[in-house]
């Protein structure tokens, strides 16, 4: 497995992977309409290439030979930097693999680079937000260290999705 920044290059099979593993495992909670507008609002080649030039956010992506499998990404300022006393905390956001690929060790090298990275940066704690319906992303977190601070929501269209916030306090 290799790990490397994103390049405007990777936009098409990022945001096709974006797709792909936000649709595997929660299309069957929206209907049509609000899923394609989210969809297009967060995994348009646009919206991600958009994203990868700017300044917030930094992609770190993995590959097996020349296939795209997962990536992530981290965000300062953080979303949820005022849900908290951290005084530098990080977000990180859309921790996704290759749907036929979990449990292959993919999220946990995308893990320890997000959290080596976070330490570079000097942040003291990584915020991210987690389905509460999803036990398996909940235990993956809880494994590193991260524990539930607030209840949050996510807006796909008209549903508003309850969510957990999670930190990991790293001082």
């Amino acid at each position: 497995m290799i790990l490397r920044p994103a390049s405007l290059d990777d936009v098409p099979a990022l945001a096709k992977l974006g797709r792909d593993s936000f649709c595997a495992k929660f299309a069957h909670l929206y209907n049509s309409a609000d899923l394609a507008a989210f969809l297009g609002e967060v995994y348009s080649e646009q919206a991600v290439a958009e994203e990868i030039a700017g300044i917030e956010c930094i992609h770190r992506l993995a590959f097996d030979a020349d296939a795209l499998t997962g990536f992530c990404k981290l965000r300062q300022p953080s979303w949820y930097k005022d849900e908290s006393d951290a005084r530098n905390p990080i977000a990180l956001g859309q921790m996704y693999t290759d749907p036929q690929r979990t449990g292959r060790g993919i999220g946990a090298a995308l893990m320890e680079w997000a959290i080596a990275e976070a330490r570079t940066r000097e942040c003291d704690a990584i915020q991210l937000s987690v389905y509460s319906e999803n036990d398996g992303a909940q235990r993956f977190y809880q494994r590193y260290g991260f524990s539930k601070i607030a209840d949050t929501t996510f807006e796909v269209g008209e549903q508003i999705d309850h969510e957990f916030l999670y930190e990991l306090r790293l001082d």
